[in-house]
């Protein structure tokens, strides 16, 4: 069955980065485009970041701009997001979504996500 198995979270300063990884299984990873979003209690579930399933185009929501990359690497069936000048507005529970559209029909996988808690 489809895993993805999100890593990296943790507690670090304001100012500070981090490196998130999703490890997928259990699907053709190369034909997946692969999301980032992130969610607080009491709030919707929000983009963070997209990258398509060959790595050539890449989206970020605005308030993360300049501040996060999202990566991939198909041989390794993975999914990064490099978050640098983290604020506290940025805790949140962070997962990743796997995604593509065959004849119409959509197909989605969510992981179990990660925590990212910034504060001093």
């Amino acid at each position: 069955q489809v895993q993805l198995v999100e890593s990296g979270g943790g507690l670090v300063q304001p100012g500070g980065s981090l490196r998130l990884s999703c490890a997928a299984s259990g699907l053709t990873f190369s034909s997946y485009g692969m999301s980032w979003y992130r969610q607080v209690p009491g709030k919707e579930r929000e983009l963070v970041a997209y990258i398509s399933s060959d790595g050539g185009s890449t989206n970020y929501a605005d308030s993360m701009k300049g501040r996060f990359t999202i990566s991939r690497d198909n041989t390794k069936n993975a999914v990064y997001l490099q978050m640098n000048s983290l604020k506290p507005e940025d805790t949140a529970v962070y997962y990743c979504k796997a995604a593509r559209v065959v004849r119409g029909s959509g197909y989605a996988y969510w992981g179990q996500g990660t925590q990212v808690t910034v504060s001093s």
